[in-house]
């Protein structure tokens, strides 16, 4: 079968529509309600989720309209017009890291939850590493490969977590959910930060709208894309305070694991759900962890013209894995995690302000305008 040639990487805006949820639904999904009842009272945290979300579609369609006015041409082509070279190569170096940083912490946490769930006679070490060398063979593959991997896993991915809400009604408790509004200003705040940074992947269509082969709906389908998660984290949220309370679910490491094990097929077809879930959910931090090494390489790749892919690849590699190592324990990694994606936030929040204020006080031509 024929491989796919650089000229040939060309997507739909489907695909984006697909690649959004598939980068933001991620492991952090696991701990989230946790995050969510920890900041807010009873089940107030659907407001702070909701809030968040509808923040970032709005980002997400915002930031898609400004690319799209630079079609087929990177971050680092359109930077280096609106600002000039060297300050793109900052930008793209330090997108670059931001990513690298990503990948690492999601094949530690996928090694850390495996290791907790699956394979607890397994060290973390082997687990990680068995991990990234998947995610490292997939990306040195076509970068078009990992948007069909994107379409393929992401149905999968919704049905068994329908399965999960659907076998979990019988021990849903409506008065779990009340009383309502209950959280002061500064909860509700920090509620908003949580849920905010569960759709911080609004950030890659600053990379991947530049492979749309036509993108002219783009905005619209990012933005449909980014209401996936929103709906799919209220969901598993106001399930998991209906089915465990408001008290428990702050205590649960990984809620949403927890409320897969409550799953009970009827016939004993499987006797431990869980295993299941945990082997489709897999499938979810795959995506994310494979789309974030890709951007990594991507972003090096525009600094780095003459240099193969495969070779960014294969420097990358060990340099993640020794990241990913670094946290002696899971409040490490929880505290890297915080510090990591609340800076991603930032960041992917001023690079493209900046972006838009300075092309409009230069009069750079977008298409369109």
């Amino acid at each position: 079968m024929k491989s796919f040639e650089y000229g040939d990487e060309k997507i739909s805006d489907r695909e984006i529509m697909i690649a959004v949820p598939s980068y933001v639904i991620g492991v952090g999904i696991l701990s989230l309600p946790r995050g969510l009842a920890v900041a807010t009272t009873s089940s107030d945290g659907w407001i702070a989720l909701l809030a968040g979300g509808i923040i970032s579609v709005i980002i997400m369609w915002l930031l898609a309209k400004f690319v799209i006015g630079f079609p087929n041409q990177s971050l680092f082509t359109y930077s280096s017009t609106i600002l000039s070279k060297p300050v793109a190569v900052v930008i793209s170096l330090l997108f670059a890291v931001i990513f690298i940083n990503v990948t690492a912490f999601e094949v530690r946490k996928i090694a850390d939850i495996s290791k907790q769930y699956l394979f607890d006679q397994t060290p973390v070490e082997v687990i990680a590493l068995s991990f990234l060398l998947i995610v490292v063979y997939a990306v040195s593959g076509s970068r078009v490969g990992l948007f069909r991997l994107n379409m393929m896993f992401l149905p999968i991915i919704l049905f068994i977590t329908l399965v999960v809400f659907v076998f979990n009604i019988g021990g849903f408790d409506a008065n779990q959910l009340l009383p309502m509004f209950e959280t002061d200003i500064p909860g509700y705040l920090k509620g908003l930060q949580t849920g905010t940074l569960s759709y911080v992947g609004f950030v890659i269509v600053l990379f991947y709208v530049g492979l749309v082969e036509n993108p002219k709906k783009t905005p619209k389908m990012a933005a449909i894309g980014m209401s996936i998660p929103i709906v799919l984290y209220l969901l598993l949220f106001i399930t998991c305070i209906g089915v465990f309370g408001h008290a428990v679910t702050s205590n649960l490491l990984y809620p949403t694991i927890e409320l897969a094990k409550n799953v009970v097929i009827p016939g004993g077809f499987f006797e431990r759900f869980e295993s299941v879930f945990f082997v489709v959910w897999i499938m979810a931090i795959f995506n994310t962890t494979s789309m974030a090494l890709d951007i990594a390489v991507m972003s090096l790749n525009s600094i780095f013209k003459h240099t193969k892919k495969v070779k960014i690849i294969f420097l990358l590699a060990p340099i993640v894995y020794s990241i990913s190592m670094f946290p002696q324990d899971i409040i490490e990694v929880e505290s890297y995690g915080s510090i990591l994606f609340n800076t991603a936030l930032i960041y992917s929040l001023f690079i493209p302000l900046v972006l838009f204020v300075v092309a409009k006080l230069r009069g750079v031509k977008r298409v369109g305008k």
